[in-house]
């Protein structure tokens, strides 16, 4: 018997979910100019950086004021925003442990890694904080999502970092308890002008799983600043691990979270 039907649908599922995550996204944007996430390996203008999104028209306002956890958790992404296979988080993915807990010499490639294992890439929040998890069913691929109070100068001081790592840590090697020694390579994975200020990644990690199988874990992360909130989007796994998915969420996100905070402060 063959499974290629069977992972064809899935497949297709995985395609129709992210067409629908990107008309959403486009719609929400309204007018705004806005850029279509686009599939990996397809080129297109670069990002603005952090520092140029970042200005000061971009910046909140002096009386700006940080959502509470109820808010955070009411702008939070759910499987319902991503659909099948897409469910409910079942618990914490075992290559964290097995292949992303690892070591380097370069101090900023182990800062990267480091950031990644502990979820932590902006360091303990600073005010309330909200997180789902999701897994995809069909791959096993996690995706973590976070939304939480950060000062904005040390968000914006973080993606600045974020983006020199595609040259600082292009490809390097490390070693995890659990893999033993890994190729680690990092490239940018562009993303939609959602926020304030934002950087994207896409790291790789090939090596070997416990018993000594081939195994290749991909993780893709998304931060973006939006006013007094920062959020931080991680989607990895040893499957299949689409960029689309990281790109529309992130838009989609962004636009809740602006949503959200413009609601708060029209009650004020």
């Amino acid at each position: 018997m063959t499974h290629a039907p069977a992972a064809a649908r899935v497949l297709l599922a995985s395609a129709l979910s992210v067409t629908a995550l990107l008309t959403t996204a486009s719609c929400m944007a309204g007018d705004r100019d806005v850029p279509r996430a686009l599939p990996a390996g397809v080129p297109e203008e670069p990002p603005a950086s952090p520092s140029a999104a970042a200005s000061p028209a971009a910046r909140p306002s002096p009386g700006a004021q940080t959502l509470n956890e109820e808010q955070l958790r009411a702008a939070l992404l759910t499987e319902a925003d991503l659909g099948e296979p897409w469910v409910a988080g079942r618990g914490t993915a075992t290559w964290r442990d097995g292949m992303l807990k690892a070591r380097t010499e370069n101090a900023d490639c182990h800062r990267l890694l480091d950031s990644l294992y502990t979820e932590e890439l902006f360091g303990p929040p600073s005010g309330p904080s909200a997180t789902a998890t999701l897994d995809d069913a069909s791959t096993d691929s996690q995706l973590r999502y976070q939304l939480a109070a950060h000062p904005p100068a040390d968000v914006d001081r973080v993606l600045s970092w974020m983006e020199t790592l595609p040259e600082k840590c292009e490809r390097f090697e490390a070693t995890a308890a659990g893999a033993g020694g890994l190729l680690v390579e990092v490239a940018e994975l562009p993303l939609p002008e959602a926020g304030d200020a934002r950087a994207g990644l896409r790291l790789t990690m090939t090596g070997e799983a416990s018993g000594g199988a081939p195994a290749r874990l991909t993780v893709t992360v998304a931060a973006v600043r939006v006013g007094e909130e920062t959020i931080t989007l991680t989607n990895g796994g040893l499957g299949t691990v689409l960029p689309e998915v990281t790109q529309a969420m992130t838009q989609l996100g962004a636009d809740r979270l602006t949503e959200i905070g413009r609601q708060e402060r029209l009650r004020v």
